[in-house]
């Protein structure tokens, strides 16, 4: 893979900020659905929508839900912010207490999002704003931020388009406080895609050629840090379009919502120490059952038995009130056994769409 020859053949700085800047005017101007297919937002955050002025939403593009819970009072980065979409929705569930920050490239995207922050203050009844949106590369986020200042950190369809991922995710990890988090969705594919798909501006406009196969995305995000990536959730995208079909060949292309933790600690498997993890309820969004991933659903004070690394995603982050989690490290029985009777949400039929690493 030729990074010299990639960059002769296609400006991808230029390249995104043109087309999401000056060729889209909403998402009726993309040409497949995989920067605009949305999970469905859950029930509080369904509320909010209303509040926030329609110019932020028709031009706000994503591929899934990024947005996790039990975040009030938590200093928020979201990456590729556009119009200021989901930073709204996370101003107003972090409430007064929280801040978020919101940073893009695209300057008639930011205009739309910085024109609407005394609205949208007013009609969170609040007394000051608690939101910021920055005009910069998302590469250059360490420009902005200090080292381990954030809580959490998001992101909606936006990785995929950076230059370099590894640079990005590094910067990302070291500004996040440890136990804190990095919960975003974006685009990955099935395998390796040819030069030909990487260096078409219309595929990397519309979240295609920049797509990593997503186990080349799970090596980077170990390699800088996150030990045990952990997927959400997975969908796999129904791409119409009769061109851009042709143009990707027989490639997969699939939205999946990861969440990477700042933790120390966490090994590069899940081992089992015994421990014992019971959810308390505490979470008023989800008061009878909490989804740590797409392999790890816990009902309200039923016992579940969790490896190593997941005890300390409960009890070493904001979630730490959240669970009771007994055991400790003393003693080190093997490997963690796959356990069956948490919810799933994966498919046989589809190898990509296995959820998450312990159960």
């Amino acid at each position: 893979m030729s990074k010299g020859n990639d960059r002769m053949k296609i400006d991808i700085k230029q390249t995104v900020k043109k087309y999401y800047g000056e060729e889209l005017q909403g998402t009726s101007d993309l040409k497949t659905n995989a920067c605009c297919a949305l999970d469905a937002f859950p029930d509080y955050i369904r509320k909010i929508i209303p509040l926030l002025n329609d110019e932020i939403i028709t031009k706000s593009y994503g591929c899934g839900s990024p947005i996790p819970l039990y975040i009030e009072g938590l200093k928020v980065l979201d990456v590729g912010c556009g119009t200021g979409r989901d930073c709204y929705i996370m101003s107003k569930l972090v409430g007064e207490k929280g801040f978020v920050y919101g940073i893009d490239m695209t300057e008639n995207q930011l205009e739309i999002a910085d024109k609407h922050i005394e609205e949208q203050t007013a009609k969170f009844e609040y007394k000051n704003p608690n939101i910021n949106f920055i005009l910069d590369y998302m590469e250059n986020i360490r420009d902005h931020f200090s080292e381990e200042s954030l809580d959490l950190i998001t992101s909606n369809c936006v990785m995929n388009l950076a230059e370099d991922k590894e640079i990005v995710l590094k910067q990302i990890y070291d500004i996040l406080k440890f136990g804190g988090e990095f919960y975003f969705s974006d685009i990955y594919a099935d395998r390796r895609s040819p030069e030909k798909i990487r260096t078409n501006p219309i595929l990397y406009g519309e979240c295609l050629g920049g797509a990593l196969y997503y186990k080349d995305f799970e090596r980077i995000a170990r390699k800088v840090g996150f030990s045990d990536p952990r997927i959400v959730s997975k969908r796999l995208m129904n791409i119409t379009n009769s061109e851009i079909r042709a143009l990707i060949e027989n490639i997969n292309f699939y939205s999946i919502t990861y969440r990477l933790w700042k933790l120390n600690r966490l090994e590069d498997a899940c081992e089992d120490y015994g421990h014992i993890a019971t959810y308390s309820g505490e979470i008023a969004e989800s008061p009878f059952k909490f989804e740590l991933d797409g392999a790890h659903i816990f009902h309200r004070n039923k016992p579940e038995r969790v490896c190593g690394n997941t005890a300390l995603m409960l009890s070493h982050t904001r979630f730490k009130k959240c669970f009771n989690v007994t055991g400790n490290f003393e003693k080190h029985s093997g490997e963690f056994e796959k356990y069956s009777t948490t919810d799933k949400k994966g498919s046989d039929d589809n190898p990509i769409l296995n959820m998450g690493n312990c159960c």
